[in-house]
């Protein structure tokens, strides 16, 4: 979807503006803890008759405003129409490989110990696998997967000539021979048949390589011996002769052309065989997690430690996370996923992840010591894959105690089948030792990684938690989790669709969008994937447990209501409209909800999904607010602890909405029963529902205390980067140590790209990956309720990825490279962690000050190849048109529909091109290659051509001494054959191409050369330039972020102000993250775009130039012409 970024952002502005503006007005926090202030539901006197004063609508503005500046000129059906041109452009298409590869072969129990029958390491391992698996009727769901043997070739990939040439003579030395061999080795021992069931051992993992890599399988697990991530490559180790992983990562990048791997390693000993082999290739990324305690633990290695990360361009992708302890949980191991591997992969993005799955971390192994229990194995299996769109390999390592070894292999694979996750047992908060350990990892790895700088990790809180409640007790399900098959079930109801506005029939809360929803999971076949689960009318009765009776009643009498008393009593309230249906709908989707809990928590569906509305979650205990009249998931959270049975349920209610749900807040502030966690925009306090009750700090009240969190974004345009890191540093965490029994889900999807209020930019495929997080809790009972959501095209493919993957799909990959999260985002992340981490354990990440204040500035990752075969076709990229539409002199600030589509008209959806093109390529977008003329400067400064005179007012970059030629953009090299990628690069103010210029003399004086550059005359981008503000431009404004005065420009959206590249490049990065293309320089009053990868000089920036020019030089410039 990334080609429609600067094609659907400047349609969904003339859909409206309401809400996209980002206001910066100052709101002192709140005390931390306070009771939240409810704001009345009618407007008060002294906010009617004020100008600015009334309380604000929701979208930013009131409706009024929205309708006045959004009301497009083109109705409702052409906006439609523009859609339909849209969706022809997404080329996009999800993944057809299904099924789970198994393989097994008898010959792997002929490998054997001739002279000691009770070695750990013995055939007995793999067989009780299998028979664990036939127990649970597993295997009868799996693909078959004939194992064959390795090539020597294929050995050679991670090993040399001469070691497999000494393994092989093995098969005909005697049993000393072999016994004095395997005394030269570190634990090893070697059976005559062992070579020809080790090359088998390889080969069967190959097999499933192949297959997965080519999508006839979506996923495998290999149940081989020996073990290999100890081998080295010249030697035998650890009971391992070869390296079973490391070759199968060599092998598809060198044979399946695979970009980028990563190699998962949880076996309780480090795999230093991997890490030797991968230390200084950054196409491979190692994570291992293992006993370590100082270096006392087997293989007794210093470098088995967190501060080996690699080495020369590998450095940062060795990530050891060594266990100073016995004993390490559940919690622990999820804690590490969450908050270490998951971040930086994602940062990485494999193509696919291999692992090495040793059961001796699990409870009861003699060796290992530890006590992982059979649910983690199956959560972290879940968790790696939302990776490289589900294309994982498991591969047996370790693991002793065959109970245990079988039970995890067993969990292992139901995950890889698509089998509902199991409830976590306690304990749910990780360790002291844990989190020290994590910490460590984290410092080390802290510089590599902009996912990691996220986090600040100091003066966080200690000892215990001092929330009221510890939940430590068990979350059962009600019913045994099904075998394998996950069951979605799905609510609609059409009936829904009668609540709609009469006065305004461009209301954003239009009865079409659950329309669209529907229809959308229909064309593409979920519907029937799906069960369907009948709506109702919710009772009074259920109503009232989060609604007065006179709130009821007042709704209920609307039924029977005169239109004009509609809209009298519908104008009383904020962001309100009735008709005389409101009040059924409103009963059907809070029913619709609660009918979708009970079939959850009576196993009937494993998750659902519920398109409903009105919404819900700005509806309060008195009154309705912003759009909604019932809050519904706080309605089908309260339904659910009442038919509950046993201990109290806890409910976790997970808003994703782009507004604060301030009405669920409101309703189990001081409930420790319900966690609620919002992320929303705020802007200071702002944004709807512009309330200080959405700020971080309001943690919730007395016992309540700890179980709200508020995420409140201020500033910036948040997208995908932004929320997975809230995910992974916030949100999982919390929400594993809260263990919930139920997860719902406000789902609102405005804070979706190209919805026309919220203004933000989080895609479908984003949506997906918290889908896929959010399963891993409650025994993956999720319950999706739709929410906000205004752009019709956006939520119905927002939430069609969420429920394909609540059906078992997994996610698709995420925009590549995915930028680092914004800056603001950061801030926004440390501010909740600072506020909940005396709440909860788990946030508790400690990053010395000395690592945090030695990191050098972040520059952004270069853009990177993504070879391979892959499941999701390429998102073929739109040519920017190579002209202006017809009649570009009359461009305006404020463009219509009509000229944006004589611009799209030109689109050529053919070719396909990089956001960010190399030096070596043709220019696009409208820019014209430079061509060297024969220029005379006269003593007046008049420039004369050959081709032409060029004036200053022509090329405003003409009054700047020179423009240097750019340097390379800092990147991770992760080439394939390491070869260095080609670099790209930086224009004057940052990440461009290379600008070809004209040479200028004066005077006859070669020694001191201008430069100047014909800037395009018209670019696709001038859309995202935005009104000045009231204040201007003011020229002498610093850095926002580095305090720097030289060389700032000024974001022509936003209006803030950042340093150039030949400072700390803060303009570059917010190019980057913001995707504000225009912006303008105060050094020269050039304009400069993105991208483009030029100077822009059009009409459309002659308000912004002439307020600089002002600024800088007291006097305006000439009158345009």
């Amino acid at each position: 979807m990334k080609l429609l970024t600067w094609f659907v952002q400047p349609l969904c502005a003339l859909v409206t503006q309401a809400g996209s503006e980002m206001s910066s007005g100052p709101s002192g926090p709140p005390g931390s803890g306070l009771k939240s202030v409810r704001r009345s539901p009618r407007l008060s006197p002294q906010c009617s008759g004020s100008k600015g004063g009334q309380e604000e609508k929701k979208g930013g503005h009131s409706l009024q405003e929205v309708k006045r500046r959004g009301r497009m000129e083109r109705s409702r059906e052409e906006e439609e129409e523009v859609n339909n041109r849209l969706k022809t452009l997404d080329l996009s298409c999800r993944s057809v490989a299904s099924g789970t590869g198994l393989v097994y072969s008898e010959i792997f129990t002929h490998h054997k110990n001739l002279w000691d029958s009770s070695h750990p390491e013995s055939p007995d391992r793999v067989t009780s696998i299998m028979e664990e698996l036939q127990k649970q009727e597993l295997l009868s769901h799996c693909v078959r997967v004939q194992p064959r043997e390795a090539t020597e070739e294929e050995l050679q990939l991670a090993h040399m000539k001469h070691y497999v040439d000494l393994m092989k003579s093995t098969q005909t030395m005697t049993e000393s021979e072999l016994h004095t061999l395997s005394e030269k080795c570190d634990s090893v021992y070697i059976h005559p048949e062992s070579f020809q069931v080790a090359v088998l051992a390889v080969g069967s993992v190959l097999q499933l390589v192949d297959r997965v890599v080519s999508s006839e399988l979506r996923n495998g697990f290999a149940v081989i011996r020996p073990p290999g991530h100890h081998a080295q490559s010249n030697e035998s180790n650890g009971f391992s002769l070869f390296n079973n992983v490391a070759i199968a990562a060599r092998y598809a990048r060198t044979r399946l052309s695979v970009s980028r791997v990563l190699i998962v390693d949880w076996d309780v000993h480090h795999g230093q065989g991997i890490q030797y082999l991968f230390q200084e290739d950054p196409s491979v990324l190692y994570f291992s997690v293992h006993r370590y305690e100082g270096g006392s633990f087997w293989p007794h290695l210093p470098e088995s430690d967190s501060q080996f990360v690699g080495s020369g361009r590998a450095e940062g992708t060795n990530i050891n996370l060594p266990w100073n302890q016995t004993r390490m949980t559940d919690a622990d191991y999820i804690t590490a996923f969450q908050q270490l591997l998951l971040p930086v992969a994602h940062e990485f993005q494999p193509q696919l992840v291999l692992v090495s799955a040793g059961f001796d971390a699990a409870v009861g192994d003699p060796k290992g010591e530890m006590c992982v229990s059979p649910q983690c194995f199956h959560i972290l299996t879940h968790m790696l894959m939302s990776l490289a769109e589900g294309r994982l390999v498991l591969a047996l390592e370790g693991g002793y105690n065959l109970q245990s070894t079988a039970e995890g292999a067993a969990a292992c694979v139901r995950a890889l089948l698509g089998g509902a996750c199991p409830p976590l047992t306690p304990p749910t908060a990780p360790s002291d030792s844990a989190l020290q350990s994590i910490s460590r990892a984290v410092s080390a790895l802290y510089p590599h990684w902009a996912c990691l700088q996220t986090l600040e990790g100091s003066s966080l809180a200690n000892g215990p938690v001092i929330r009221a409640t510890v939940n430590e007790q068990s979350t059962k399900p009600t019913v045994p989790t099904p075998s394998v098959a996950i069951a979605t079930g799905l609510v609609y109801d059409e009936r829904m669709m009668e609540h709609l506005n009469m006065w305004d029939r461009h209301h954003p809360e239009q009865p079409q969008r659950i329309f669209k929803i529907f229809s959308k999971h229909e064309q593409l076949g979920l519907v029937d994937r799906c069960r369907r689960v009948p709506a109702r009318l919710a009772t009074e009765e259920e109503l009232s447990r989060c609604h007065s009776v006179q709130h009821i009643e007042q709704m209920k009498a609307t039924a029977a209501m005169k239109p004009r008393d509609l809209h009298k009593l519908g104008s009383d309230f904020n962001s309100i409209y009735i008709n005389n249906q409101s009040f059924q709908s409103a009963l059907l989707a809070a029913g619709g909800c609660c009918s979708a809990v009970d079939h959850i928590l009576t196993g009937q569906v494993n998750n659902g999904v519920a398109i409903v509305r009105p919404p819900g979650h700005h509806a309060e205990r008195d009154y309705p607010c912003g759009f909604c009249f019932f809050n519904t998931a706080a309605l089908a959270a309260r339904h659910a602890q009442n038919v509950s049975h046993g201990a109290p349920l806890r409910v976790l209610i997970l808003d994703w909405d782009v507004h604060h749900g301030n009405g669920t807040q409101h309703m189990f502030e001081d409930d420790d029963s319900v966690l609620y966690v919002s992320l929303h925009r705020y802007d200071n306090g702002t944004f709807f529902p512009s309330s200080e009750d959405a700020a971080p700090d309001r943690v919730g009240v007395s016992k309540g205390a700890g179980f709200n969190v508020n995420i409140a974004w201020s500033g910036g345009r948040m997208g995908d980067s932004d929320y997975l890191a809230a995910f992974h540093h916030v949100v999982m965490p919390i929400a594993t140590e809260f263990n919930p029994g139920l997860v719902l889900v406000s789902a609102g999807f405005d804070a979706a790209r190209g919805d026309p209020l919220g203004g933000y930019n989080v895609t479908p495929e984003g949506y997906a990956h918290l889908t896929h997080l959010l399963m891993s809790l409650a025994g993956g009972r999720v319950l999706l309720i739709l929410e906000g959501g205004y752009n019709l095209t956006s939520i119905s493919d927002s939430m069609a990825m969420c429920t394909s993957v609540l059906l078992g799909d997994p996610p698709p990959s995420l925009m590549t490279p995915l930028p680092p999260p914004h800056r603001s985002a950061m801030t926004t992340i440390n501010e909740v962690i600072r506020q909940h981490a005396p709440y909860w354990r788990s946030l508790r990440i400690h990053i010395p000050e000395s690592v945090r204040v030695s990191l050098p500035a972040l520059k952004h990752r270069g853009k990177r190849s993504s070879k391979g075969k892959g499941r999701k076709s390429e998102e073929s990229r739109v040519d920017r048109p190579l002209l202006p539409p017809t009649g570009q002199e009359d461009l305006t600030t404020e463009p219509n529909l009509e000229h944006l589509m004589q611009g799209f008209a030109s689109l050529d959806i053919s070719q396909t091109s990089t956001i960010h093109t190399p030096g070596t390529s043709t220019a696009v977008g409208g820019a014209r290659p430079k061509v060297r003329l024969n220029p005379e400067v006269t003593c007046d400064g008049e420039v004369k051509a050959e081709s032409g005179e060029v004036t200053p007012e022509q090329s405003q970059s003409a009054e700047a001494a020179a423009v240097a030629v750019p340097e390379s953009v800092a990147s991770r090299d992760v080439a394939t054959g390491g070869a260095g990628a080609e670099p790209e690069t930086e224009g004057a103010c940052g990440w461009s191409k290379t600008q070809t210029s004209l040479e200028l003399t004066c005077g006859g004086q070669t020694d001191a050369p201008l430069y100047v550059v014909d800037p395009l005359s018209w670019c696709p981008h001038l859309d995202a330039v935005k009104p000045l503000p009231r204040s201007g431009i003011d020229v002498s404004l610093p850095c926002q972020d580095c305090g720097s005065d030289a060389e700032n420009w000024i974001c022509l959206t936003c209006y803030q102000v950042f340093c150039g590249r030949y400072v700390n490049e803060h303009m570059v990065t917010h190019g980057v993250v913001s995707e504000h293309p225009v912006v303008l320089s105060f050094s020269d009053l050039s304009v400069w775009c993105y991208l483009c990868e030029a100077y822009v000089h059009n009409q459309t920036l002659f308000q912004a130039k002439n307020s600089a020019h002002w600024a800088k030089f007291g006097e305006e410039v000439p009158p345009w012409s």
